[in-house]
């Protein structure tokens, strides 16, 4: 029988330095979490860089209500996975919008951090059939895929420089969680998984807000990092598009 899985190659390192750029909390919880746990184990110091505080997410508490409450779950929830270093911009939740400040925001957290590896989020129209990407997912992945060349060049942003953040060009890999054409895996088999369920299980009050039939933080890890394994050959993994190597 002809084994029809998708050629998915390992996303190796070791790397020194992780980036991760989304739109809310909870986005990297769903999946990428994992891979992050697995990255700071080989010993990189990963760092998440959040555009907005979720704050609109909760529909049965007020956004300056929400706005700390779900900071609060995100910091809790990468201290989970070994990261120590949330930032967020404190862009409104749901009217992030594409652009040259959006870009600045996002080259700005690169040159501060420079990473070696950039992990974004898709920005797809759509995760699946009939599933919407929202639109502050679209805004902040496209702006992170051109703010890795932004950050690099000195001649844009050029008010940077007088913060002190001198160009970063030394982003090797870019990485696009979410993408509906995944080319990279990383196995996240284990306590890699274990640790991925816990975090997003920090995000308490976003869970507790949600449909009753919504599935579990174990059950949907299970579906996303399980049907990521299974494309795989391994237990769980976590997958994502390359879009930019320069190993």
């Amino acid at each position: 029988m002809a084994d029809d899985r998708p050629d998915l190659a390992p996303l190796e390192g070791p790397f020194r330095s992780v980036l991760c750029v989304v739109a809310h909390p909870d986005d990297i919880e769903y999946g990428t979490a994992a891979a992050v746990h697995r990255w700071v184990g080989e010993g990189a110091h990963v760092a998440y860089f959040l555009l907005t505080r979720g704050e609109a997410g909760i529909d049965t508490m007020s956004p300056e209500e929400a706005g700390p409450v779900r900071e609060a779950e995100e910091r809790e929830s990468a201290r989970r996975v070994g990261v120590d270093v949330v930032e967020f911009a404190g862009w409104s939740d749901g009217a992030v919008e594409a652009g040259v400040p959006l870009r600045r925001e996002i080259a700005a957290a690169i040159r501060r951090h420079r990473p070696d590896l950039v992990v974004g989020q898709t920005w797809a129209e759509f995760f699946g059939p009939n599933m919407v990407n929202q639109a502050d997912h679209r805004a902040v992945g496209l702006a992170t895929l051109d703010a890795v060349a932004d950050a690099g060049n000195r001649w844009l942003h050029r008010d940077l420089l007088e913060e002190g953040l001198e160009p970063w060009a030394g982003v090797k890999v870019v990485a696009v969680a979410g993408s509906p054409s995944p080319t990279h895996v990383v196995d996240v088999s284990g306590e890699h998984f274990e640790a991925s369920v816990h975090s997003l299980e920090a995000h308490a009050a976003y869970n507790a807000a949600l449909p009753d039939d919504f599935p579990s933080p174990r059950d949907l890890l299970q579906m996303i990092l399980g049907g990521g394994g299974e494309a795989a050959g391994v237990e769980h993994a976590w997958t994502a598009q390359v879009v930019i190597d320069r190993r």
